[in-house]
């Protein structure tokens, strides 16, 4: 097929590659334009933009879809299809209605849950026990339409959410070649009214850390966070980011370090955490980490 690839992060690179691969003809891609990045503060092309470069594709990274240019623009391609996966942009109803078998979003959770901006996090979060991949022919309203195909995959005890990500990734760009290749033969279902959740954008607000709460929440929203923004407590004062984190035995006082291994008592239950961060600093294992910052039993985390 003749295809326009829309999509901007790292998570969106393997359905791309995937779809060269499979011999569709990518008209142009469509990806958010570059943006001031590192301590030049120069201008960076996102990681959709530069491996459509490293591909020898046309890229196109207009502000806005909206102008009557634009979308002219867009329907001169020509193409069949539009490919859409964390694209950053809403489409407007003129885009969505130029190719003749319209625009598929790749949605990284099992639709009608967790709709919108952060769906990987707060499937996380909210310690589903599972999420997947749907591809949907996308319609007006926020991730409301027909679901063409859904692929599930249950999460993981200890699985964080860059974890879960690039194994979405994986299954997108999968699932997006298999509509395709079978798109005269799948039925589109309507999404149901019941069960529909909003995963709302993460606000770094949400990182720190309430040690009140129980083993399983806490841990549930480190793990959630990991690796952005990263969930975050405080020592003496000293900011450190909890990356990693599984379930174990042990009470205290909420946030308390109980041993020599980083087990830290919640309101009930406790967590042991495993990947730790220090401001200025490299993530690191526990292990490793201790040795740089010592933290005995008896330490409060606040």
């Amino acid at each position: 097929m003749r295809v326009i690839f829309m999509g901007t992060p790292d998570f969106s690179v393997p359905v791309l590659d995937a779809l060269v691969e499979a011999g569709h003809e990518v008209a142009a891609v469509y990806c958010q334009p570059p943006r001031p990045a590192g301590r030049g503060k120069k201008d960076r092309p996102t990681p959709v933009h530069a491996r459509a470069l490293e591909l020898g594709l046309e890229v196109r990274h207009p502000e806005s879809l909206r102008g009557e240019a634009e979308q002219s623009a867009f329907a001169a391609l020509n193409a069949d299809v539009a490919v859409v996966v964390a694209y950053g942009l809403i489409l407007p109803q003129a885009v969505l209605d130029a190719p003749p078998l319209g625009c598929l979003n790749i949605h990284a959770s099992l639709l009608p849950r967790w709709r919108g901006a952060a769906p990987i996090h707060r499937a996380v979060m909210a310690r589903d026990a599972e999420t997947g991949i749907c591809i949907m022919q996308m319609e007006a309203g926020l991730d409301t339409g027909p679901v063409l195909l859904r692929r599930a995959t249950p999460i993981g005890a200890t699985e964080t959410t860059g974890e879960l990500h690039d194994r979405l990734s994986a299954m997108g760009a999968e699932a997006i070649t298999e509509a395709l290749a079978n798109l005269d033969s799948l039925t589109p279902e309507p999404q149901p009214d019941e069960g529909v959740t909003y995963a709302e954008k993460i606000d770094k607000s949400e990182a720190r850390v309430d040690w009140s709460r129980p083993a399983p929440e806490v841990d549930a929203h480190i793990r959630g966070l990991s690796p952005f923004p990263g969930a975050w407590s405080e020592v003496e004062g000293q900011r450190i980011k909890l990356l990693a984190s599984q379930l174990a035995n042990g009470q205290g006082h909420p946030g308390e370090i109980l041993d020599e291994i980083l087990t830290v008592s919640c309101g009930e239950g406790a967590i042991r955490l495993l990947r730790l961060q220090r401001a200025g600093k490299g993530a690191q294992d526990a292990e490793t980490f201790l040795r740089g910052m010592a933290l005995p039993a008896g330490t409060q985390l606040t």
